[in-house]
């Protein structure tokens, strides 16, 4: 049990800010004079040596579990592992860089050496995101982030600007999602060097991209793990499917993770992180959860700057993102919104199965009541969840708490055929849930490709060695049938470790040079210039309840929200026919077809297919 009552001072642990330089607690940490504090905590070891180049040295107990080391003259490159008493060699839990894999010795690291083009740069509000999903490794076809920065341009003219990175935490093999990551403070090697990453966030900012980091603290990766071997207390006894859980309550593992966070914000100046699976972190027994001493320590730290949190957390609750009395952010900026994503994937598609089952009625009701007030649970007691409620009234919160999408890697990747939402609708119906959702005051997402609405799959894919059993196929079978590809057949999943399976869900830019590529990418360009110039400026600062539900009815769907001053109006008919709306105000924001918006205006009257956004 964690007995601290306040949050850590870290002492010592002030960012260098010319160079953007965190002195981490943990692992080694170099000056420009040549000299390395090598720090780790090992405590099921009872003596721990250290391997620099060639020569095997001991390390002296600090007290507490920790061993440290101070090495003069050691240049950056210089090749080091830590030696546990059986002879067994591992890469340092905090490296910077790896010379290989992370099976093999980590690199000395001087991170004053990459110089910060945007070194001023102080981002931007929340009210102005709009979010990309990328996964570095498929975003390009070399899979690097030099590659990925080049193609920074072209997501800035898009409109977007948010650049939300899955995770890059080091993990075993060459390829995978990240989200088996086990070398927290390490970029993936195969997508670049420390440096090359920092370039690739100094180019966003330059470029006016913010950019987020997906960050795993809710379990470890099994291929690589080496941390538990020789400080298995850190661990909690109950793992996970996907790898042991972080004891976070152990003050060792609830400052590596927190420093974790820190170093990636202020040594790589990222802009936020979204924190994957809170709710799977266990840290009941803590005087303070980790999750709101996590949010204070950062905020606390970096006053200056516009950094956003965002967590992903299927319980649906509020506590993390109440603000405070001045409509400030306390905690967490945003939370993803599941529960739009799965009502307008089942009513689009028809697919009422797995996880959708809960979502497979009354669908404008509870579309609205996203739209509205945020979550689309608020206590119901659900039948698939043993009959308890789940979620917490929302309405209170701003509409900016709510990041909402139409797909993301999870809901694609997870299907089995990593086939995304644009092979299973009509083209029509894609622009006006776009419309929709680029155009309503909560905080929109795509994933990459969204925008020329590529039809190319993304799937599960991994490169996990033979000896390592990660999901069998009737496993992965289970999970794509429970994302909606009911009709899914064993013979039909595609082996994730087969390299074809990497190299088949790389991001075709091909397409966005086709015809239907460039018209798809022209309307989403369009729809977050209206964005940026109208709905942006109105956002700022937004409050809670400003959101009302006029209409929602199937397929039929008015909700407005006060934002200020000014009313926005959303107005759709998803009907097979023509309907009576409220009447709406102001100024045309966007209206679907073109030609419809004087009867919209003069009559309310909506045809099959027709919406309009409007200001007044």
């Amino acid at each position: 049990m964690d007995d601290r009552q306040s949050q850590p001072d870290f002492r010592g642990l002030e960012v260098d800010q010319e160079y953007r330089v965190f002195p981490k607690s943990w692992g080694a940490e170099y000056t420009a004079a040549g000299e390395v504090r090598f720090r780790i905590w090992a405590s099921g070891v009872q003596m721990l040596g250290l391997r620099l180049m060639d020569e095997e040295v001991p390390m002296s107990p600090a007290g507490d579990g920790w061993w440290e080391l101070l090495a003069t003259n050691i240049a950056p490159g210089t090749v080091y592992s830590f030696v546990l008493p059986d002879g067994t060699r591992v890469p340092d839990p905090a490296a910077r860089a790896l010379a290989g894999d992370v099976h093999g010795p980590s690199l000395i690291v001087d991170p004053t050496a990459y110089r910060w083009k945007n070194s001023s740069w102080k981002g931007r509000p929340w009210s102005q995101a709009a979010v990309y999903e990328i996964h570095i490794g498929t975003f390009t076809e070399e899979g690097t982030f030099a590659a990925a920065a080049e193609k920074l341009p072209v997501l800035a003219e898009l409109g977007v600007t948010v650049v939300q990175v899955m995770p890059v935490a080091a993990f075993g093999g060459r390829r995978g999602w990240g989200y088996d990551g086990v070398l927290l403070y390490t970029p993936h090697p195969a997508y670049g060097s420390p440096d090359d990453m920092k370039a690739f966030i100094d180019q966003a900012h330059g470029l006016g991209l913010m950019v987020m980091l997906d960050v795993v603290y809710n379990h470890l990766g099994l291929d690589g793990n080496y941390l538990k071997s020789y400080a298995p207390d850190l661990f909690s006894t109950e793992g996970t499917p996907w790898g042991p859980r972080p004891d976070v309550s152990k003050l060792p593992m609830r400052d590596f993770v927190i420093e974790n966070a820190l170093y990636w914000l202020e040594e790589f100046a990222l802009d936020g992180l979204r924190f994957d699976a809170v709710d799977r972190i266990d840290d009941d027994s803590s005087a303070i959860n980790i999750m709101e001493e996590m949010a204070r320590t950062i905020r606390e730290r970096s006053p200056e700057r516009h950094i956003h949190l965002v967590v992903e957390d299927g319980r649906c609750i509020t506590r993390l993102h109440e603000r405070r009395d001045d409509n400030s952010v306390a905690l967490y900026d945003g939370v993803w919104n599941d529960g739009y994503h799965h009502l307008v994937h089942a009513w689009a598609t028809g697919e009422h199965g797995g996880h959708y089952k809960v979502f497979a009625e009354d669908f404008w009701p509870r579309i609205a009541r996203t739209l509205a007030s945020g979550f689309a649970l608020q206590g119901e007691r659900i039948e698939e969840k043993g009959n308890q409620p789940i979620g917490e009234p929302s309405g209170h919160l701003p509409p900016t708490t709510f990041v909402n999408f139409l797909q993301n890697h999870d809901q694609i990747g997870n299907r089995g055929r990593g086939d995304r939402l644009w092979s299973l609708i009509e083209p029509d119906l894609a622009e006006r849930l776009m419309a929709m959702l680029l155009l309503a005051p909560q905080i929109p997402m795509i994933f990459m490709g969204d925008e020329f609405r590529s039809k190319g799959r993304f799937y599960f894919f991994s490169d996990y060695p033979p000896e390592l059993k990660q999901g069998s196929p009737e496993d992965r079978l289970r999970e794509a049938r429970a994302f909606g590809s009911d009709d899914l057949k064993l013979e039909d999943i595609r082996d994730p470790n087969d390299c074809e399976t990497f190299t088949a869900s790389k991001l075709d830019w091909g397409e966005a040079q086709t015809e239907r590529g460039m018209a798809a990418r022209s309307f989403c360009q369009r729809l977050l210039e209206k964005r940026r110039q109208h709905l942006f400026p109105l956002l700022d600062n937004v409050g809670g309840g400003v959101g009302h539900v006029l209409m929602a009815q199937d397929g039929k769907l008015a909700v407005d929200w006060q934002l200020g001053e000014h009313r926005w109006q959303l107005r759709v008919n998803f009907s097979e026919r023509e309907v009576m709306l409220p009447p709406v105000h102001g100024a045309t924001i966007e209206v679907m077809p073109s030609e419809a918006e004087a009867d919209i205006r003069d009559l309310s009257r909506f045809l099959p297919g027709s919406l309009i956004v409007t200001c007044g």
